[in-house]
């Protein structure tokens, strides 16, 4: 499983703008929603070894998010045509097995994902109140094999700063997972 990391995109970089259709309600869902309140945007996919690690304890840390009045928005940019389990059909699939209760979004022209420079899945970005980029990278240290527990432990400890008026921690390390599953470049 070939291992890529976060660009780690800079602190402080506003949050790029996006309306894209959710894949469960087909409900176009935009950065603007996110607005004024800390957000949690993340890249995942459905096919990916290290999305399927820690999809139990992302679900759980999205409702947590959501009675704290954090906003949360999870992206799938993969080219749905060479990897069809990345299709929004199958993203509606995943999100009602796993209680997804945050929009899941499919990124077809994969535009969103650029301006996030996303690299990888998964891809965390945790923006605040003022739409500024406060955390970015891994959601914890477990990665598939690893034997450490899955418990959000870094995203956790970002939405807990930021709720409480600090900025989080600048020491934080990139995510590792499978890279963007790009389009072929004769298909732009």
């Amino acid at each position: 499983m070939a291992r890529t990391p976060s660009t780690m995109l800079p602190l402080g970089s506003e949050l790029p703008s996006f309306a894209l259709p959710d894949a469960v309600t087909g409900r176009t869902v935009s950065a603007s929603e996110l607005a004024g309140k800390p957000a949690v945007v993340i890249f995942i996919c459905n096919q990916c070894p290290f999305v399927k690690h820690i999809r139990v304890e992302l679900a759980r840390f999205a409702r947590d998010c959501r009675e704290r009045g954090v906003g949360f928005v999870a992206i799938s940019s993969n080219d749905a045509i060479a990897f069809p389990d990345d299709s929004p059909e199958a993203m509606a699939i995943e999100a009602r097995e796993f209680g997804y209760v945050f929009p899941y979004v499919f990124d077809e022209s994969q535009d969103v994902a650029r301006a996030f420079r996303a690299a990888c899945t998964p891809d965390l970005y945790i923006f605040d109140a003022k739409g500024q980029l406060a955390y970015r990278g891994q959601f914890d240290d477990s990665r598939p094999g690893n034997g450490i527990p899955v418990t959000g432990r870094d995203a956790r400890a970002a939405i807990d700063a930021l709720l409480a008026g600090r900025a989080p921690s600048v020491d934080q390390k990139p995510s590792i997972g499978c890279n963007i599953k790009w389009k072929s470049a004769s298909v732009h």
